[in-house]
């Protein structure tokens, strides 16, 4: 890979880490401890945009800020005690989220794409339900009725939302800076 490339890829993996911790930030407190944040689109737009490869960096990019303490999580927050929080799963499935949407980012198979976001969806929720279960004691039913079903379908929009400007941008900078994502 030529110098230029990898300086663009390392610019766009940097900005994408910093669009995930800006919009981490608009955050509405929910009664179950887990905030409604536009995390999901973050991820989302982030792994349509960047590819799985580059867009799973991203995300471990911003989760080792937060863990060495930079307050890019919800809320202001870092250090690994959010990792122990309520959200730890969903943070930790963050990365399979962005990597499932990136999959076919940039390949011209826009509706395959668009299908993985289900998936997406479901590997960034199932450790977050799986951790809250075990953080309170309470059933994997109670807790996805608690921290999942009330979400999803705002994390459809998102992801919906987010495959439509990120494939767009994909192609945006791909064609224009003449780098390839993949």
């Amino acid at each position: 890979m030529k110098r230029k490339n990898k300086i663009i890829i390392l610019t766009l993996t940097a900005m994408f880490t910093a669009v995930i911790a800006m919009l981490s930030q608009i955050s509405i407190p929910m009664p179950a401890g887990v905030p409604l944040t536009l995390q999901t689109f973050a991820i989302a737009l982030c792994g349509y945009t960047l590819g799985k490869k580059y867009a799973a960096i991203s995300v471990v990019a911003y989760l080792f800020l937060g863990l060495i303490g930079v307050p890019v999580f919800t809320g202001f927050k870092g250090g690994p005690g959010v990792f122990a929080s309520y959200t730890g799963g969903f943070l930790i499935g963050f990365v399979f989220m962005a990597f499932i949407c990136g999959i076919f980012a940039g390949k011209g198979k826009r509706v395959m794409a668009l299908i993985l976001g289900a998936p997406a969806l479901i590997a960034c929720h199932l450790p977050g339900v799986i951790w809250f279960s075990h953080i309170t004691g309470t059933d994997i039913l109670t807790s996805f009725l608690t921290v999942s079903l009330p979400f999803l379908l705002k994390d459809a929009a998102s992801v919906c939302l987010a495959w439509a400007i990120g494939g767009s941008l994909n192609e945006l900078i791909c064609e224009k800076m003449n780098v390839s994502l993949r």
